[in-house]
């Protein structure tokens, strides 16, 4: 199975939930486990809703979303006009009410990153999947929980 999509939307905060669903019924339909498609939805969010908050559309006044899939990993990008600073994670306090984008992007995907190309900002994650010898996935590598994500759920300020 390989499967990739582009996608073009405007730069508004609508575009969250139109990708979330673009992605999850096109990923259910390549028969990707539920628990892979929650992850990559919820990744898909967070680098959206960070390009809505910190970047400039691209020049055509839209963000472009992306994904493919194959029988191993799963690509999800997003890509802007660029920023005044370096897409990166940070490291809240207890009592900030953001900033944790980043970070549950980095518990939920086996890596991510940042290129810059052709003026355009691209922040990029890639869940990994295995697959049985018939080609089917039989599970997702589920990463540790970062320790700041860990003491934050269980002081409640998640």
């Amino acid at each position: 199975m390989r499967t990739s999509s582009v996608v073009l939307l405007p730069h508004a905060p609508s575009s969250v939930s139109i990708a979330r669903k673009r992605l999850s019924t096109e990923l259910r339909g390549c028969g990707v486990f539920d628990s892979v498609i929650d992850d990559a939805a919820v990744i898909v969010s967070e680098l959206l809703s960070n390009a809505l908050r910190h970047a400039r559309p691209l020049p055509s006044g839209q963000l472009r979303v992306t994904w493919s899939c194959n029988r191993e990993t799963l690509e999800l990008a997003v890509s802007d006009g660029g920023a005044m600073t370096e897409p990166r994670r940070n490291r809240p306090a207890l009592s900030s009410l953001g900033g944790r984008g980043l970070g549950i992007v980095e518990t939920l995907a086996e890596c991510w990153g940042v290129r810059h190309e052709d003026g355009a900002t691209t922040v990029w994650a890639v869940l990994r999947t295995y697959r049985r010898a018939d080609g089917e996935s039989t599970s997702m590598v589920t990463p540790a929980i970062h320790p700041a994500l860990a003491e934050d759920l269980l002081n409640g300020t998640w």
